[in-house]
């Protein structure tokens, strides 16, 4: 049936001369023709911490509904392996002997125990009983970014229906409004599900859901594939409560149903509160009172007026949607028309011209930002805050070996600094955690450090369970890489009371990793290490993933001493400037293989998957701020020519990690094929088709394609689009550093520099121009291409540079 209404409601588009009436396309409005059936056509709504994906079915509609602090797990109160750093020695002997595969088996005892599962909350049920699908004509589905309002409308039997949909950071609830316009009322049932432990009851006007989910769970890939253990007293609890204002209609319960019955018009409130109340509280004992706060947010919405409520979600979210502004050109209004999976297919298909798309992915990733990172110390996680799954691939945790840290990539850059407030909070979590890790399982008495896996409770040590294959589970540089954050927090804002708070956990990074290098051959190197989830070929043939001095642990231990070195000379710490200053110099340097490529290992060793999806060793490149195309020359090109070995295929936060290298490269044709590449239709995880499309991409509904579904590849290709526009070191400004011939004309408002300043950016083929404020103040030096300008900035000054093209 969905076919049927896609094929009809597909032609009506085309053959309407007034569609942009009906469907606005454009850059901040995603719209289709027919209902979504898998998650990955859905559209996703959120306030920071409570999320759906909107469905937008006919006779039935459902939300399937999340909260960012629902996990299984409690406090980490014990250590899995407290004499896992007695095998350091042995590790390192091995290593030295060049006895790689003892190295690699002995490294299976430096494990603890797996992360814990982000958990579905349920669904919410719409039924519309007097309306059925074949009945359905003009249906339209859509989500405005501008507002953060996902809708549907469609006529049936002479009537008009309507819904719109939106998730409130305001008042803590999700809205959804439902209308009809016509002969006919409304005549609804609403029922919630949940998949984990939980009673549901229906009185008055409301559902009450309330459960708990499991105190210990294990991921699918482990021994036990995802067995969960529940108990009553033990676990995160929640309450939620789903609320109906209908002035004009009759309400009644039957059993767990809700009926909805005349009217025209009703409102339906969701809300949810969970008993997390942080990382090392027991969630029952120390809870929150969650029934209480939901409870308390229910009254607030029933007690105010319909339209008020959407007005303080619209005050509130575009008070951080509006702060940056693209246009890379025009769309041809006959390609704008069409529903935006068809002008995804047709982008990569026939390799269209659409800056309206490649700009609609670039907003839609700003908006998935705002909509999944407001919670205090919970940041976004691997799927965001969307997930539908009750043992979710890799456990939709927190995966440190570049998830979690491309999640905030745009964070910055794109204006949204606050956004970067949970992750942050979250290195401080981990930070004390990873005391723990660094002593028991490293042997390291000062600083901290973190694996590859966390989750809510700041889980720290490296993961497997004796069980997990080195190349993954025994990746040390967590810490290292995640307190650049902190860095670069500082170097956007200028905020020194926030670099004073947080040094500690800053220097705690670096003292760790201080402390974990060893010298062999004259220099410092860390010994064992992996590069993440890869291995190599020792000459006698065996794929190896322990080695000395790989590539990228040294380019993270350098970056995190830079940072380190710059806040101690801010905040006159003189003992970590010494020894900084000793350990920097004899730290292993890059090494350019026979092929030109810069090397993964210390050695020229073999790769077993030459095209593998990670390129960590670049990490000098982006994120890192080490290697620069003025300064390091040779090491860019070495960089260059490992992307190009590698291919151009990989999965979608791969691919939206390249962009942002190419553009560090100042290569602006393979930063955006690269970003064309990543704008590549992927077909829903659950289709079958024949035309399914596999492998990584985007999705229907433009989420990151990895595949399955992973929210990093969005917020990776938006901060690639920031980066070909404007670079910075703290005093100087690259304008337009990897501008495409294809963007002939555009501009782009609001994006953010380090130094504290803030540029709007305008271009044609004859003349750039870029109006620069300074929150600060201080000297800058302002670059497009050849040509330079300096420039000195009072504290909130604002000037204009214009160069010629």
């Amino acid at each position: 049936m969905r076919n049927v209404l896609y094929a009809a409601a597909l032609c009506a588009v085309l053959a309407s001369s007034c569609v942009s009436d009906r469907m606005p396309a454009g850059n901040e409005v995603l719209h289709y023709v027919s209902p979504s059936r898998y998650m990955e056509e859905a559209l996703m709504i959120g306030n920071g911490c409570l999320g759906a994906a909107v469905y937008g079915g006919v006779s039935v509609d459902s939300l399937s509904l999340n909260d960012l602090t629902l996990w299984t797990g409690e406090p980490n109160v014990e250590v899995y392996s407290p004499e896992a750093y007695k095998a350091v020695p042995e590790i390192r002997a091995a290593l030295d002997r060049e006895d790689f595969a003892l190295a690699d088996q002995l490294q299976r005892r430096i494990q603890g125990a797996y992360s814990q599962n982000y958990q579905p909350l349920g669904r919410l049920y719409i039924r519309n009983m007097n309306i059925s699908d074949s009945e359905c004509e003009d249906y339209s589905r859509r989500l405005d970014l501008s507002k953060a309002v996902a809708s549907t409308s469609f006529s049936a039997g002479g009537n008009e229906f309507s819904r719109s949909y939106y998730a409130s950071a305001a008042d803590s609830v999700i809205v959804s409004e439902i209308s009809v316009k016509g002969d006919a009322e409304l005549d609804m049932e609403l029922s919630i599900d949940c998949p984990l432990m939980a009673e549901i009851t229906a009185e008055g006007n409301e559902l009450v859901m309330s459960g708990y989910a499991a105190y210990y769970s294990r991921p699918v890939y482990s021994r036990g594939e995802g067995s969960h253990l529940y108990d009553d007293d033990r676990g995160i609890h929640f309450t939620s409560i789903v609320s109906v204002k209908a002035p004009d209609s009759e309400i009644s319960t039957d059993g767990k149903v809700l009926r909805i019955k005349g009217g025209k018009k009703a409102w339906i409130y969701f809300t949810n509160v969970t008993s997390f109340n942080g990382y090392d509280r027991d969630p029952v004992k120390d809870g929150k009172a969650h029934s209480v706060l939901a409870r308390a947010r229910i009254d607030k919405v029933q007690a105010s007026a319909p339209e008020k409520i959407l007005r303080r979600h619209i005050e509130d979210y575009r008070s951080f949607y509006t702060r940056v502004k693209l246009d890379l050109g025009t769309t041809a209004s006959d390609i704008a028309a069409l529903p935006t999976d068809i002008q995804l297919k047709q982008y990569g298909d026939l390799h269209q011209y659409n800056p309206d798309l490649e700009e609609l992915y670039f907003n839609f990733g700003r908006y998935l930002l705002i909509s999944c990172s407001r919670t205090p110390a919970v940041p976004a996680n691997l799927q965001g805050l969307w997930n539908e799954y009750l043992c979710p691939p890799w456990s939709s945790n927190y995966t440190t070996n570049i998830n979690l840290e491309e999640n905030y990539w745009l964070a910055e850059s794109c204006n949204l600094s606050e956004l970067h407030k949970p992750l942050l909070d979250f290195i401080v979590n981990l930070s004390m955690t990873g005391r723990d890790a660094a002593r028991y399982y490293y042997g390291v008495e000062r600083g901290w450090c973190l694996g590859q896996n966390s989750d809510i409770w700041a889980l720290t040590p490296p993961v497997g369970e004796h069980e997990g294959h080195p190349m993954w589970a025994n990746w040390t540089m967590g810490g290292a890489w995640l307190s650049s954050h902190i860095w670069e927090h500082y170097l956007f804002t200028g905020d020194a009371d926030f670099l004073k708070e947080y040094y500690p956990a800053l220097r705690g990074a670096a003292e760790f990793c201080l402390d974990w290098l060893v010298e062999r051959d004259g220099v410092l190197v860390t010994s064992p290490g992996t590069s993440p989830e890869n291995t190599f070929i020792t000459p006698d043939g065996i794929q190896i993933a322990s080695s000395i001095g790989n590539t990228a642990d040294m380019a993270m231990v350098r970056q995190c001493l830079m940072d380190t070195f710059e806040a101690a000379e801010l905040l006159g710490d003189e003992q970590m400037k010494c020894e900084i200053s000793d350990a920097l110099p004899r730290l292993r340097p890059y090494r350019i293989g026979e092929r030109g490529n810069l090397l993964e290992w210390a050695e020229d060793y073999k790769e077993s998957e030459p095209t593998h999806r990670h390129q960590s060793h670049l990490y000098g490149v982006f994120p890192g701020r080490h290697i620069t195309f003025s300064e390091n020359p040779e090491l860019i090109a070495a960089a260059h020519k490992t992307l190009e070995l590698r291919g151009k295929e990989s999965t979608g936060w791969s691919t939206g990690w390249r962009v942002n290298l190419y553009a560090r490269m100042h290569d602006a044709t393979e930063a955006y094929a690269t970003y064309r590449k990543l704008l590549q239709y992927v077909s829903p995880d659950g289709y079958r088709g024949e035309d399914a499309r596999r492998g990584g991409g985007t999705y229907p509904n433009l989420l990151d394609a990895h595949s399955p579904f992973q929210i990093d590849g969005n917020f990776g290709g938006v901060s690639g689009v920031a980066e070909m526009l404007l670079q910075s070191s703290g005093n100087t400004l690259d304008i337009l550093p990897a501008r495409p011939e294809q963007w002939k004309k555009g501009s782009v408002c609001g994006l953010k520099a380090r130094g504290a300043y803030e540029a709007d950016i305008e271009w044609d083929e004859c003349q750039v121009k870029a109006k620069i404020r300074a929150i600060k103040g201080g000297s800058l030096t302002v670059r497009y291409k050849e040509q330079k300008r300096q420039m000195e900035f009072a504290p909130s000054a604002c000037k204009t540079v214009v160069f010629d093209i």
